[in-house]
């Protein structure tokens, strides 16, 4: 994902907590891009650091997210991976892979 009003949207949508990240989820309507596709977006505000460690962070998201959604994510969803500060950049990986299985699991239990 990259235009603003996606990211806007799935602020409106499921959001889950973990201690890495915050994951936004959402389901997209039939009119919608394809129904068949997963879309990913990632954001870190300025609370998380400098550009070193916001650029640090969104890597980190983005390599969790390429490791588990093609088999956690569910098509037709938006993810939106946000950033924690001083957190996502340092928290050990596989910790960060099972925090969004585990966000995952608990946003599309709400979904039944």
């Amino acid at each position: 994902m990259s235009k603003r009003p996606d990211f806007l949207k799935a602020a409106r949508a499921r959001r889950q907590a973990t201690a890495g990240f915050v994951l936004q989820a959402r389901k997209r309507h039939a009119a919608e891009q394809d129904p068949d596709l997963i879309r990913i977006g990632y954001t870190c505000s300025k609370k998380v650091g400098n550009a070193v460690a916001r650029n640090r962070a969104k890597r980190r998201l983005r390599e969790i997210a390429r490791l588990v959604l093609p088999t956690q994510g569910q098509p037709g969803w938006d993810y939106v991976l946000i950033g924690r500060a001083a957190i996502t950049a340092t928290r050990d990986f596989k910790v960060l892979q099972s925090d969004l299985k585990e966000a995952l699991r608990r946003v599309h239990g709400a979904v039944k």
